[in-house]
């Protein structure tokens, strides 16, 4: 029983953080704006995203929209905390990794249904280095946890779902 309260408490929070801060983003960055927080090489920004990761989808029929980047993730979504829930042997680590999957996919899911689009606003650009596309918290709560998984699925060579 303990087990599933942190496993819900550890969604909730990654909801949590992911709807605040884009909250703050969406009540006090403009349109665009660039806030240069580590010089040029991280910068906040406020961005508007109508599909999915870097924009894919965003020219998608609204039906299909509404499968591909609703329905269908929020089927995945239960189903794989309905899984974990349900499991009371999983790595601990597992266990994490996959709660943050769910709660940050929840959290651009909550943006989806509730505004049509989602806020993105963090950006990284290291010269010829490294640079991402523009994400929020949510993309990086998912990334943590799917590198994570890719991590453990390696180290173990076995993963039970």
């Amino acid at each position: 029983m303990i087990q599933k309260i942190a496993i819900i408490a550890l969604v909730l929070l990654n909801i949590g953080c992911d709807q605040v801060s884009k909250n703050m983003v969406r009540n006090n960055i403009d349109a665009s704006e660039q806030i240069e927080l580590v010089g040029k090489n991280f910068i906040l920004t406020k961005v508007e995203n109508s599909g999915a990761m870097l924009g894919f989808g965003s020219e998608l029929s609204p039906i299909l929209k509404l499968i591909f980047l609703q329905a269908l993730p929020v089927l995945v979504l239960l189903v794989l905390l309905f899984r974990i829930l349900r499991r009371s042997d999983m790595n601990k680590w597992l266990v994490f990794a996959f709660a943050c999957v769910i709660g940050g996919g929840i959290g651009n899911l909550i943006d989806r249904i509730a505004y049509g689009e989602v806020t993105d606003f963090f950006h990284i650009d290291l010269g010829g280095y490294f640079k991402t596309g523009i994400f929020n918290m949510a993309d990086v709560s998912v990334t943590m946890g799917v590198i994570l998984i890719l991590f453990l699925s390696i180290r173990y060579r076995k993963l039970e779902l």
